[in-house]
């Protein structure tokens, strides 16, 4: 089932998907590899910057310890166990012991606060987390409001009363451990969705969503695994696009993976890294490319030599695409995909042209179109909502403990995006925006996409984004709130310029009315724009046009 290097249509064509009956990420992640004593898992770099290695072998025998310690504290199939840890290789071996326990992971953000983490334990009620003794205060604070929480589990640090030691549990338990026979439909994982429109939603997967990632890892990764691939990303483990998109299916495939997150992303750190650790993979979210880009001159510090990166999660433009050439010496691919149904649409620069500002073309494996509303496929360069053709071993298996939901997420065959975008007569994707961010301005429809890319072009833009500003004559006008680059001082006369920029490049009903420059974009933890955030500032700070 791994990708070969040819044309694109021929491997689109030559794709076959192979589901077995029963599989166990637990299993196919580590259990596999471990035969080798000697074959490298992972690489941690603790935050004191020391180096700690473990192979596949370690990881097997330290997992089925830790089965055996959570199995005798009454742990079982089918029990949700949130794991509230940073990268490090505790939350490796939670995830791999969950899924070979049978139970559910719930990866959880370390910068969660009480109100996030006691909506999602309860929402799923977990009978089990695995966290640190920084965040340890976070779960006490709200336990007693968990009646599901049957125990509370720490990596380091002295475990208070009624609190359970992770080294203990490992040390306590034997080596040897039978994973659980589960099915490929069998529930392993729920990721909360990041709540931009509402309450967030358990979004539980099959341990056959790992088989389903492959080629939609494979694909922006040039047809990964290569020789001396080793992978690296700075997103959370917590997400999606840091889990199943890198850590995962590294190792499955038997790569070796760094893991290493500072407090809070820095791009000289991550020339750092990728120099220091001969960093060859790594999935880069466009707001820590975009700080990349503005560190000066990065190769007169840093020696390294990139084979792949792949970007996902807000368009990236022609801008950010020329500054990857320059810098690494590479395309960057970009990719598209959803909590649901990750991975969906993507570039691969080894066998097809890359159109700056397409999010690419189908990933191999998988049927995508964008459909009017009534489910039927609309001609090329027509806009509608992207969807995904059903069944596909990348989907999930539902929300959870939420069917209505589940049920407007789909029409006939196809799973909805949410997103509205256009396909052209090649077939590449073009976002234009989600369906509740399209602009209506003297009866124009305007997706912000396009304007923020070309506002990107400005020498003095760092970030943007674009909403509608309530407006009683146009219904909307285009309103962009924009972070400056740091030598740049905002004034009426950049604000002017930027307008016209814009006016000149698109057209004269995109330009945006209204300009606010503000310090820093609020964004979700997994580096999406809060729009929402961005239309309640608007309403507390509106200007003359």
């Amino acid at each position: 089932m791994i990708l070969t290097a040819k044309t694109y249509a021929q491997t689109y064509k030559a794709f076959q998907w192979n589901i077995p009956e029963y599989i166990n990420m637990g299993v196919d992640i580590c259990d596999k590899w471990a035969s080798k004593k000697s074959r490298l898992a992972l690489v941690y770099q603790d935050p004191q910057g020391k180096k700690h290695k473990y192979t596949f072998h370690d990881l097997k025998k330290l997992s089925n310890k830790l089965c055996n310690g959570l199995q005798a504290c009454g742990l079982k199939r089918g029990d949700r166990i949130g794991v509230f840890l940073p990268q490090c290789p505790e939350t490796v071996l939670a995830h791999i012991s969950a899924y070979k326990l049978g139970a559910i992971a719930i990866p959880l953000f370390t910068l969660f606060g009480t109100d996030a983490l006691s909506y999602r334990l309860e929402n799923s009620e977990a009978a089990a987390i695995i966290t640190d003794f920084q965040n340890l205060p976070k779960i006490l604070e709200i336990r007693d409001d968990l009646p599901n929480l049957q125990m509370v589990i720490i990596i380091d640090g002295t475990p208070p009363d009624n609190v359970l030691g992770f080294q203990e549990l490992i040390e306590k338990g034997s080596e040897n451990f039978t994973p659980v026979k589960t099915k490929a439909e069998d529930p392993a994982l729920i990721i909360y969705t990041s709540g931009t429109t509402g309450n967030p939603k358990g979004t539980l997967h099959a341990h056959r969503t790992l088989l389903g990632h492959l080629p939609g890892v494979e694909f922006p990764h040039n047809f990964s695994p290569q020789k001396n691939d080793f992978f690296w990303t700075p997103a959370d483990w917590a997400w999606i696009g840091g889990l199943i998109d890198v850590l995962l299916p590294s190792l499955y495939h038997g790569i070796p993976v760094l893991a290493h997150r500072g407090k809070k992303f820095d791009p000289e750190e991550a020339f750092h890294l990728i120099a220091k650790y001969n960093i060859k993979n790594t999935f880069m979210p466009p707001t820590a490319l975009k700080l990349m880009r503005q560190v000066k001159d990065p190769k007169s510090r840093h020696s390294y030599q990139m084979r792949s990166i792949a970007s996902g999660g807000e368009t990236l433009g022609e801008e950010l695409l020329d500054w990857g050439k320059e810098t690494f010496g590479i395309t960057i691919n970009e990719f598209y995909g959803q909590t649901e149904c990750n991975l969906v649409v993507g570039c691969c620069s080894q066998v097809m042209k890359i159109k700056p500002g397409s999010m690419g073309l189908a990933i191999p494996g998988r049927i995508v179109d964008i459909i009017d509303k009534n489910g039927n496929p609309v001609p090329a360069g027509t806009i509608g909502e992207i969807a995904v053709k059903q069944p596909n071993p990348v989907t999930f298996l539902g929300y959870w403990k939420n069917p209505t939901a589940t049920k407007a997420k789909y029409i006939n065959q196809w799973l909805l995006t949410g997103d509205r975008g256009k396909k052209d007569e090649e077939g590449y994707f073009w976002f234009n925006g989600r369906k509740d961010d399209i602009i209506t301005s003297s009866g124009y429809r305007i997706g912000p996409n396009e304007i923020e890319e070309c506002l990107m072009k400005h020498a003095a833009v760092a970030m943007v984004a674009v909403i509608g500003s309530p407006d009683s004559v146009r219904t909307e006008i285009v309103k962009a709130f924009i972070v400056l680059n740091s030598e740049t001082v905002p004034s009426a006369e950049l604000k002017d310029d930027i307008k016209a920029f814009v006016k000149n490049r698109l057209s004269a009903h995109e330009y945006p009315r209204i300009i606010e420059f503000i310090k820093e974009m609020p964004m979700t933890i997994t580096g999406k724009i809060m729009r929402r955030q961005l239309k309640k500032l608007d309403q507390s700070s509106k200007e003359e046009i």
